[in-house]
């Protein structure tokens, strides 16, 4: 299960080893890889909340609505997080 995407809906894993629609913005930084970028054009496409984890550095981003925070907390996260999901 190393590569693709998990898919979790309402707390329950539905599918995995996915493959994700990439964003075609040009605007982004370089460094950012083809996970970054997956996680980015997922939520371009659907209300999905994407988490990307950099296999590198183990750095968390979290993407939403075609945007990404990079570098979150585990505080930070778990914010956001509850955020959308206590809606």
């Amino acid at each position: 299960m190393h590569d693709g995407a998990i898919v979790i809906v309402k707390n329950e894993i539905k599918a995995a080893r996915c493959v994700l629609p990439v964003t075609e913005n040009v605007d982004l930084p370089a460094h950012l890889g083809m996970r970054h970028r997956a996680a980015i054009g997922v939520t371009e496409q659907s209300d999905a909340i994407a988490l990307a984890v950099s296999e590198e550095t183990g750095d968390i981003s979290i993407a939403k609505e075609g945007q990404i925070q990079l570098n979150v907390t585990l505080d930070e996260l778990e914010r956001n997080l509850r955020a959308e999901f206590e809606q």
